[in-house]
């Protein structure tokens, strides 16, 4: 059985899978029976001064028959008072010790409200700190959440305050609504925290009632923007994780979040730079007791390949994700179409007739029966017949040789300009 323990900047966990900050780490209770059913940390709903929730302020969407393919809410940080959540903080803590336990924090950009709230779940025995700079809405109107959070100055400046009076490891939650998330996970790396964690909700709005006109949520018929979260955005999140773990100038542990539903996505997390992972949507589509999967998937999986441990896993994949321009322009694959498990239903033939590149024929065989047929020379291996195929192992993606060297776009434009500079020089 392999190690799932993790460390996350100090932090230690019995496995790698946390719940996130969100309903479901609303209260001890919840946090409690959460660690019984399995999770090896969980990160409290977000503490601050308790606001006003409103009422409706769930919503979601479904696809092609999945129930909650994407998430959308507009709920806030707790409702409930501090002193509350820090004696049940305190009350989790004491009865299972060896699960972490980070404290989601969120309070106006000054820096004695940041020490005083430090001090005072500190004071209860957490593992750790998340600051929430993600939020996008209802505290973002405010200057906190995002609205700090799209700011690198303030980033930088709050997680420097924090760090002056923490004692426990810093972690900072991003926001993915901004152009470039290393610039905020820079900030954070300089202002001196322990990680980073992203990404929090995406702007959304889930959709209009056709009907009524009303939107999806609303609260007495009108609405506002939220967070979306979900599977719809997990390759979002995997792309910001990977650019952040590859950044030289960033260089500190991260907490993958976004659209994680089973064990297969936790590895995808921590192969891109992930040192564990959070969950929100799936344990509330499906319940605590998902993990209990999560763990066996990740065990067998790691048992399989002869890894040892679970932080083996973290970063293996950071070299392989690079620019575009870094890519082999003559790699060459091409599709082929299995004939004898191929169900004639012609939806790679319209696929790649209508939206592609026209290169697959339908023919006739020895017998009469309808076939399909690639034309090698004219396909350039997009994929979408592959994709769009309703049918495991009637398309495959085969790699044939070019009879050219590797060659990136990068190192074709250098050529150029070197052959420009040799004309120029002889020319002169």
């Amino acid at each position: 059985m392999a190690d799932l323990r993790i460390n996350l900047a100090g932090i230690e966990s019995p496995n790698p899978f946390w719940l996130a900050s969100a309903p479901p780490t609303n209260s001890g209770y919840q946090v409690q029976r959460a660690f019984e059913a399995g999770w090896g940390g969980a990160v409290w709903k977000t503490l601050g001064d308790p606001i006003l929730n409103v009422s409706s302020r769930f919503a979601a969407i479904n696809f092609n028959g999945q129930r909650v393919a994407g998430f959308n809410n507009i709920e806030l940080i707790t409702d409930r008072p501090l002193e509350v959540n820090l004696k049940e903080i305190y009350e989790t803590k004491k009865r299972f010790p060896n699960h972490a336990i980070i404290a989601s924090l969120m309070v106006e950009p000054q820096q004695e409200k940041w020490h005083e709230i430090v001090k005072r779940v500190e004071d209860v025995g957490v593992d750790g700190l998340e600051l929430n700079f993600g939020c996008p809405h209802g505290m973002a109107e405010r200057g906190m959440g995002s609205a700090s959070g799209q700011v690198p100055g303030l980033v930088e400046k709050q997680t420097y305050w924090v760090k002056e009076a923490a004692q426990t490891p810093v972690i900072v939650k991003l926001t993915p609504n901004i152009t470039d998330i290393t610039a905020t996970a820079e900030a954070a790396a300089n202002g001196g925290a322990d990680a980073i964690s992203m990404i929090n909700t995406i702007n959304s709005l889930a959709g209009v009632d056709i009907d009524t006109w009303d939107t999806i949520p609303h609260v007495a018929g009108k609405g506002a923007h939220g967070g979306y979260c979900g599977p719809a955005v997990k390759p979002i999140a995997l792309h910001m994780v990977g650019e952040c773990a590859r950044n030289p100038k960033i260089n500190i542990p991260i907490s993958g979040i976004g659209g994680i539903s089973d064990w297969q996505n936790a590895v995808e997390f921590m192969l891109m730079g992930a040192t564990g992972v959070q969950v929100c949507t799936a344990a509330m589509h499906h319940g605590f007791r998902i993990v209990e999967d999560m763990i066996e998937g990740l065990n067998n999986y790691l048992d399989n390949k002869g890894i040892a441990s679970a932080m083996d896993l973290v970063g293996k994949s950071v070299h392989k994700y690079s620019d575009w321009g870094d890519l082999d322009l003559n790699y060459k694959i091409v599709a082929r179409i299995n004939n004898d498990v191929c169900i004639n239903c012609n939806k790679c033939h319209i696929a790649c007739e209508d939206t592609a590149h026209q290169c697959i024929d339908m023919l006739k065989d020895g017998n009469g029966y309808n076939i399909l047929k690639v034309r090698e020379e004219e396909c350039v291996g997009c994929n979408l017949c592959s994709i769009v195929c309703p049918v495991e192992g009637a398309i495959d993606m085969v790699e044939i040789p070019s009879g050219l060297p590797p060659m990136t776009w990068n190192e074709r434009q250098t050529a150029i300009g070197a052959i420009g500079c040799s004309v120029n020089t002889v020319s002169k």
